[in-house]
């Protein structure tokens, strides 16, 4: 059980640095450079799947070192697709359908896919 609060601690530092370069970039990429939010947001949860990627193998999680490195990062970067579609369906919903800003929208998609990949994540790279 301690081992499992420690990995929760450390997978919520890991996400916070995580949603900080998402969704700040998603930000940035809309506000100052006009991009199209659904486009920026696509870029931005990329370049955070980078970042978690990195951190989440080095330090979250206990990785099957039986498994190579390729198989694990195909596993993870096929779980971060499946995460940037349910990403990318709640944006779309909360903004065109409900016509709530991105910025929060952003926030409710956060929180849903993190619960997705920690748990999708947990069964499949340890």
């Amino acid at each position: 059980m301690r081992k499992l609060i420690n990995q929760l601690l450390k997978f919520g530092l890991v996400g916070g640095i995580a949603f900080l370069i998402d969704y700040g970039l998603l930000f940035i990429c809309t506000e100052w450079f006009g991009i199209y939010y659904f486009i920026s947001s696509i870029i931005s949860f990329s370049v955070s799947v980078i970042f978690n990627y990195i951190a989440s193998v080095l330090w979250v999680f206990d990785v099957d070192q039986e498994k190579s490195k390729t198989k694990n990062f195909i596993i993870f970067i096929a779980l971060s697709i499946v995460g940037l579609g349910i990403n990318q369906i709640i944006m779309y919903y909360g903004v065109e359908v409900l016509n709530l800003y991105y910025m929060l929208i952003k926030l409710i998609a956060t929180f849903i896919v993190m619960i997705f990949n920690f748990i999708t994540r947990k069964m499949f790279l340890e």
